[in-house]
């Protein structure tokens, strides 16, 4: 099967999932044409199966703003077309699936039909989407798709309650590559930032204000007031300078390091003791499971999708947004070194159920039920 992958090309969850399914894809001996503004991060080209086309987004000073969803529809048609694929799958609602339909009736009068799959990630419907500027497009776009997935049966729900959807979404959940997210050796590594045995606790996101990053930083204050622990914080985006202000102001900076951004944050992991994620909103909560896989336990809150992937009391524990003083009591009993090796050891095995092995034949049938569907 000749496939097409639209996504953004971030270190952000969508893009890290259709980076890394459409890898293991050219793997499995199809043919994956990734379709982007840039090269992903996590793309190589170690497997005769993987093609990237950049969109060409041309610059005039008539438009205020590039007209990208139109040079995106047309880098679509001319992949579809020069390449011969058989199927789009679009990450990503906005502008993703909107650009795909306008591609899918361009072909059409071309005498091809080539048919869409659009995945829904979280703030494509649950914030961004519900904007009163997108709602009636996405609507659309949604409904006009040949299939639909989403990657949490929270998202499903709440794409049902605030759309309307007249057509089937499919679950089918984030997944972990655990050849690559494993716990390894990096003894030297965690002596270099911990050189008195304190615990390390890690935070990864990209700095957008809905991962309540000041909660895990306010966790980790009180936590090192009978913890000894560090905290290393990964990722960039709008928020870093605020929370770089905010452990200044508390004067905890000689016990923080912000990392930016790091494509082998698997290194990190392997070293952490604990993982926070306090998101006011997460779809499912993919770099959780890139922790888990890891062996480290998980203290987040109870938004979205993540109380499907986080189990309270056996992998970690759920608080409510923004309830700090619970965070750090859960975290304190979850770092208790009687407690510890359990909790890692189910974190391990919670991020099993989530392998890449067993979520790629979901896509690929997925996939299959679509192109017999439209013959």
């Amino acid at each position: 099967m000749k496939i097409g992958i639209v996504c953004y090309p971030t270190f952000g969850g969508s893009g890290v999932v259709a980076t890394e399914l459409g890898k293991a894809l050219a793997k499995n001996g199809h043919q994956v044409h990734f379709i982007t503004y840039q090269q992903p991060p996590r793309l190589d080209f170690f497997n005769e199966n993987v093609f990237y086309h950049e969109v060409n987004i041309p610059s005039y000073p008539l438009f205020q703003y590039a007209p990208y969803e139109s040079a995106l529809t047309s880098a679509m048609v001319n992949v579809v077309l020069n390449e011969n694929v058989d199927l789009l799958h679009v990450h990503y609602a906005i502008p993703h699936a909107s650009a795909a339909y306008m591609a899918k009736m361009v072909l059409k009068t071309r005498g091809r039909y080539t048919p869409v799959v659009t995945t829904l990630h979280g703030t494509d419907v649950t914030l961004v989407g519900k904007d009163a500027s997108y709602e009636p497009v996405v609507t659309f776009s949604i409904n006009e798709s040949d299939g639909v997935t989403a990657v949490s049966e929270n998202l499903r729900t709440e794409t049902y309650e605030h759309f309307k959807i007249n057509r089937e979404i499919e679950v089918i959940p984030n997944f972990i590559d655990l050849s690559r997210f494993q716990r390894q050796q990096k003894d030297h590594f965690k002596t270099a930032i911990c050189p008195n045995g304190e615990k390390l606790v890690v935070h990864t996101s990209n700095f957008r204000r809905v991962k309540r990053i000041d909660d895990a930083v306010m966790t980790f204050y009180h936590l090192r007031e009978t913890v000894p622990v560090k905290l290393l914080l990964v990722g960039d985006g709008p928020e870093r300078a605020r929370i770089q202000a905010l452990c200044r102001e508390l004067g905890i900076m000689d016990d923080v390091r912000f990392l930016g951004k790091l494509d082998a944050v698997e290194e990190v992991l392997s070293v952490a003791d604990l993982f926070l994620m306090p998101s006011e909103n997460e779809s499912f909560g993919l770099a959780a499971l890139e922790a888990m896989a890891c062996e480290v336990p998980v203290i987040s809150s109870n938004a979205g999708g993540l109380p499907e992937l986080n189990i309270n009391g056996v992998t970690g524990f759920l608080s409510n947004v923004g309830d700090v003083a619970d965070m750090v009591k859960n975290a304190r009993y979850v770092l208790d070194d009687d407690q510890l090796p359990t909790f890692k050891a189910n974190a391990l095995e919670r991020a099993k159920q989530f392998e890449l092995s067993k979520i790629l034949p979901l896509y690929e049938a997925h996939y299959e039920r679509v192109l017999k569907n439209v013959q």
